[in-house]
């Protein structure tokens, strides 16, 4: 058995998408989660499955008018309480392109302002037509409430500083697409930065572990907090590497992931200055040189260049950063397009 997506008769003659193989024994328990909070819980299998359908999707984005009636009659409505410009116009043209019915509410102008509870705006997307639910909140563990009493499938698009789900797949998908061979096994991938704020950072060791990645994270002391007692423990038996040396972390690296500091939700004294901080642990060319020559650079967006990362990194020939925003788009169409399959009741 194979999924196989038939182009949009509306959109003229195209070539059909590539069949994404499953094994007919696997077909029935590939995809079994009704919604998509975090990557926790998703087993190797069902992360492979979601590669192979974005290596799909991705042929569609390829086609002349880049649209499939896979959701045709769907209504996925996309519910933002933080700002965002890469995640919440990704998944809408993600879901136009699947031919879904789209409406974007953002919590400052909904009745949010004036009182009215998370439960009660979920009741209210519902019973106005909503199947799918694509949800940020600042508030971590906040999609979880949701998908309790949401009757379709909830998609985290980041809840405070616990998880980003999707950001992880497509930085998984990239890796895999720019690494000689393909894999991640036994390759050294640093992530670099203010790890205690970051949801991608948390998303990303389940993935990055699972795919059989070195996996290193550095920052400064007061930003790397907590995860040195994680990484003795693992991430399901995984191990990973924790750091305040640079040098340590960079030298020999596949992949460098810088991430934003994020001003926003840190407290005061954590950093003596963004100057100081841009000094020490900024990417720059003279530091990515302590990696392979080949090395990816990334980075999940937005960037504050000239703190996390130098311009003529961000910007130069190992940066893979705009690859990572195209491929955002292929990844939440797999997901968008995989949980729209699961039935009420025969899913988690």
């Amino acid at each position: 058995m194979s999924i196989h997506i038939e182009p949009d008769a509306s959109a003229g003659t195209l070539p059909a998408v590539p069949s994404v193989d499953v094994a007919p024994e696997a077909q029935a328990a590939a995809w079994r989660h009704r919604h998509l909070l975090d990557v926790d819980g998703l087993s190797g299998a069902e992360i492979d499955l979601v590669m192979r359908t974005t290596d799909a999707m991705r042929e569609v984005l390829a086609r002349p008018i880049a649209k499939v009636p896979a959701l045709r009659g769907r209504q996925v409505t996309i519910l933002f309480y933080e700002a965002s410009t890469r995640t919440r116009v990704s998944f809408e043209v993600a879901a136009k392109n699947l031919s879904a019915d789209v409406v974007n509410i953002a919590a400052a102008s909904s009745s949010v302002a004036k009182g009215e509870s998370l439960i009660d705006t979920v009741r209210t997307v519902e019973a106005l037509g909503a199947h799918m639910l694509v949800m940020r909140h600042s508030v971590s563990g906040a999609p979880y409430l949701a998908a309790e009493v949401f009757g379709g499938s909830v998609l985290n698009g980041g809840d405070g500083w616990h998880a980003h789900p999707t950001q992880a797949l497509l930085d998984l998908y990239t890796m895999r697409e720019h690494l000689p061979g393909g894999s991640l096994e036994g390759r050294k991938v640093v992530i670099l930065g203010d790890l205690l704020h970051s949801r991608v950072a948390r998303s990303n060791i389940w993935t990055l572990t699972a795919a059989g990645a070195d996996l290193w994270r550095c920052g400064p002391a007061t930003l790397v907090r907590g995860f040195e007692a994680w990484a003795a423990r693992g991430a399901a038996g995984r191990r990973f590497h924790v750091t305040t040396s640079v040098g340590a972390a960079l030298r020999d690296a596949d992949v460098v992931m810088a991430l934003r500091i994020q001003r926003e939700r840190m407290a005061a004294g954590l950093l003596p200055s963004l100057r100081e901080y841009a000094a020490r642990y900024g990417l720059t060319r003279e530091r990515l040189a302590l990696a392979k020559p080949d090395a990816l650079v990334m980075h999940p967006g937005p960037m504050n260049e000239g703190v996390e990362i130098a311009p003529d990194v961000a910007a130069g020939a190992q940066s893979v950063i705009t690859d990572q925003v195209t491929n955002g788009v292929a990844v939440r169409m797999a997901l968008l397009y995989l949980l729209a399959g699961t039935h009420r009741g025969d899913a988690t």
